[in-house]
């Protein structure tokens, strides 16, 4: 039991209910252990990984990751971190987004029904009667709810929160009764939520679920969280080659909470790696490279890091093209730089593509351009390079 809260230590931040964990791991019962997700748009990354490793050390000693589904909250938003009210979703977006987490999370977690659940909160919330639910709004007070940081500061910002919003941890804290949740693993960010958990199960005469949040570390500039909208963030769904690049970018003092949080490199290496980080130059690369291929070996095997550090030093070191540059296809003969970029990176704002081509970043076979209007002939391929590791072949249709 010591062993396995020690490995849990090592990405954990807080625990409410430190005991109560001890004992239910004494006991030798397999723990109902919470994972709660509303169906919004899924983009899991390395952050969110932190929790399903934990849990998956969890699901291989035989305790069962209950994967709530929150169709239900889904509808109604979850306001946290938000300024504004989010948009809803139709009935067609929350499935097609459920289908998608549900595959994202199996790149970690065990899916085996022994250690696996799939549950949604539509099914208690559906055929709850009016009087019911009315009943769970009454055991949570207004002051609880206006305690959360993010309302009181829209609230001093003057802007609107709709009731829905208000209700959304009472919801989100009674799937942890509905569930029988002994344990959930969340971000920071959800305790507010999961600690009304506790406050339903006490209330309606259950034990209460003991909370652990994980440590949160910045994004791969060194600065905010992991972020789709930030570009900042490695996706679990990234390819072995991106996960590698993307972590020979980051600024030399994310290697200590990188390698300890992302990685199971023993702790003496991890502080070798930060000693070597901290000489800078090509001790600090190095460090990298070790992390970089400890990370892709995690999820995707040992082989496939050998070949993206193989790839990365022809690419990097030697200045080589990349093998499998991907192709993309353009219907005009001629067009300018900033059509090819629009046609390569379609998901990038103007700005950002702006801010490539102003960075020197952009090069069209080998030379560098910073004119976003300079016409380029496609009578025959181009090979595009946009940024430190993004590469195109252009091909006219």
């Amino acid at each position: 039991m010591n062993a396995v809260i020690d490995r849990l230590r090592r990405t954990t931040d807080t625990v409410i209910g430190a005991d109560d964990l001890r004992e239910r791991l004494d006991s030798g019962r397999p723990l109902r252990i919470k994972y709660g997700v509303d169906c919004t748009a899924p983009d899991l990354h390395l952050g969110h990984a932190v929790n399903l490793w934990m849990m998956r050390q969890l699901q291989d000693l035989g305790h069962r990751v209950v994967f709530l589904l929150g169709d239900l909250t889904t509808r109604v938003g979850d306001p946290t971190g938000r300024s504004e009210t989010r948009p809803v979703l139709t009935p067609e977006q929350i499935d097609a987004n459920a289908a998608s987490f549900l595959e994202q999370v199996s790149l970690v977690l065990r899916t085996d029904p022994e250690v696996f659940e799939v549950r949604r909160n539509s099914e208690w919330y559906d055929g709850m009667p009016v009087a019911e639910l009315l009943g769970l709004f009454a055991q949570v007070t207004q002051a609880q709810l206006m305690s959360r940081d993010m309302f009181r500061e829209r609230v001093a910002a003057g802007r609107e929160i709709a009731v829905h919003e208000l209700v959304y941890p009472v919801l989100q804290g009674y799937d942890s009764f509905a569930m029988q949740s002994d344990l959930t693993i969340v971000g920071s960010d959800q305790l507010f939520n999961e600690q009304l958990g506790r406050h339903f199960q006490q209330r309606l005469g259950a034990p209460p679920q003991v909370v652990i949040t994980t440590t949160i570390t910045p994004g791969i500039d060194g600065r905010a969280k992991q972020s789709k909208s930030l570009n900042n963030y490695i996706g679990l769904t990234d390819s072995p080659r991106d996960k590698f690049g993307k972590l020979m970018s980051i600024p030399d003092e994310l290697v200590e909470p990188y390698a300890r949080v992302y990685t199971e490199l023993p702790l003496e290496t991890v502080a070798a790696l930060v000693d070597s980080a901290g000489v800078g130059g090509p001790a600090a690369r190095d460090a990298k490279l070790r992390l970089a291929a400890a990370v892709v070996t995690r999820y995707h095997g040992a082989g496939a890091a050998r070949t993206s550090l193989a790839e990365f030093r022809r690419t990097f070191t030697d200045r080589a093209e990349p093998a499998d540059i991907p192709a993309v296809v353009v219907s005009a003969e001629v067009v300018t730089t900033f059509d090819l970029l629009r046609a390569a990176r379609p998901d990038d704002s103007n700005s950002e593509l702006r801010r490539l081509l102003r960075q020197g970043a952009v090069s069209i076979n080998g030379v560098r351009t910073e004119d976003a209007a300079a016409p380029i002939d496609l009578t025959s391929d181009v090979v595009l390079k946009s940024g430190t590791r993004t590469w195109h072949r252009i091909t006219r249709q």
